[in-house]
């Protein structure tokens, strides 16, 4: 199973500067703890210093994270607020019809609401979920649930 991790990085920061992402390591420490098999790609990983690229840096690696939440199986969503990177993260695999994990206490939101296949108010809850095993059966039901459509119809 590949995992996309998704979340706020940016947010409303009107500067160059960006929320704190000590979630994404407890994030991938729990995933690769109890879903031991998964793929996890974190996209600030690989771009710790992206805040400082040149625009056309910037947007390929932008519109290549876009692109790979269309091929991902699960994207794992951290909204603590509204965060349009995230929003656009959740649509695309939505729309190809992968599972939307998030973890949000923007339960009113439509996009968090009609994007999420599986809503977690925060990360407490959703680690209680992840080690109990709830959330891999969850994830298992979802996908199998899911039909799959042939490449061509994709969007």
């Amino acid at each position: 199973m590949q995992i996309f991790l998704a979340g706020i990085m940016q947010g409303s920061h009107l500067g160059t500067a960006m929320h704190n992402q000590d979630y994404r390591r407890r994030l991938v420490d729990l995933l690769q703890t109890y879903l031991p098999m998964a793929e996890i790609y974190d996209p600030l990983a690989g771009h710790g210093n992206s805040l400082d690229y040149d625009d056309a840096t910037a947007r390929r690696v932008f519109l290549e994270h876009i692109q790979m939440c269309r091929q991902m199986d699960v994207l794992l969503a951290f909204v603590p607020e509204a965060s349009m990177g995230t929003a656009i993260e959740m649509w695309q695999a939505h729309q190809c019809g992968h599972t939307v994990v998030t973890i949000s206490p923007l339960k009113h939101n439509w996009s968090v609401r009609f994007l999420s296949d599986l809503l977690y108010g925060d990360l407490v809850e959703f680690e209680e979920a992840l080690t109990n095993g709830q959330l891999a059966s969850r994830i298992a039901q979802i996908q199998a649930s899911k039909c799959t459509r042939p490449e061509s119809a994709s969007p």
